[in-house]
C-alpha cells in the first residue's frame, strides 16, 4: 500500500466533511470495507492501478460494488474520478481510519505472536499496552511463528519485545561473550 501526500489530503477533507455531517463512524466503517475488498481482490487492486481503464469505468465499478456506501464516501469517489486518482483508494481509506482513530483518542497497538491471541494473553498485552500508551487501545494481532512464542508489542514508536526467539538470542549473546 503506497502512502502519499494526497492520500492524507484527502483523508483529511473526506474525515473533515463526515465529521461536519454527523457521519464519520459510518463513513469509517465504509473506509474498512473498502481496505478489506482491496486486499482480499488483486483483480480490484490492479483494476483501480490500471492506467488503460477509464476513470466512467472505475466509477460505474466502484458504485456498484460498494453501493450501500454513504453519501460522504461516494463523493469521495466522484473526486478521485475527476482527478483520475483512483489509484490512491486503499491509501485514502488507511489513512482516513488512522485520522479516525487519532481524533478518538485510539492508539493502535500491534501484537505479533507465535499463534491467534487467547483470552488470557490479550488481558496481559492490554495491561502492558495501557502502561505504554495514554489513549485506549486496540489490538491488531499478527502471526509469527518465528518469534516460537510470547509476544512483540509496538505502539507507535514504542516497542515492548517478550519473545521466546529474542530471549533466545539474549542468551545467546551473553554465553558467547
Amino acid at each position: 500500500m503506497v502512502m502519499s501526500r494526497a492520500a492524507i489530503r484527502y483523508a483529511k477533507a473526506i474525515l473533515e466533511t463526515a465529521v461536519s455531517t454527523g457521519k464519520a463512524n459510518q463513513v469509517n466503517d465504509d473506509m474498512k470495507s473498502i481496505i478489506t475488498a482491496v486486499n482480499s481482490s488483486a483483480d480490484l487492486k490492479d483494476f483501480l492501478a490500471s492506467p488503460i481503464i477509464t476513470s466512467e469505468v472505475k466509477m460505474n465499478v466502484l458504485s456498484e460494488v460498494f453501493g450501500s456506501v454513504e453519501e460522504d464516501t461516494k463523493s469521495l469517489f466522484r473526486l478521485l474520478q475527476e482527478n483520475k486518482r483512483f489509484e490512491i483508494l486503499e491509501a485514502i481509506a488507511a489513512q482516513f481510519n488512522v485520522q479516525f482513530d487519532d481524533m478518538n483518542g485510539v492508539e493502535v497497538a500491534n501484537v505479533t505472536t507465535a499463534f491467534p491471541i487467547t483470552a488470557d494473553l490479550e488481558a496481559k498485552i492490554l495491561a502492558k499496552a495501557t502502561s505504554m500508551s495514554t489513549k485506549k487501545i486496540t489490538i491488531k494481532n499478527t502471526i509469527d511463528p518465528s518469534i516460537i512464542g510470547g509476544f512483540i508489542l509496538r505502539i507507535g514508536d514504542k516497542q515492548y519485545n517478550a519473545s521466546v526467539s529474542n530471549r533466545l538470542q539474549e542468551l545467546k549473546r551473553e554465553f558467547s561473550n
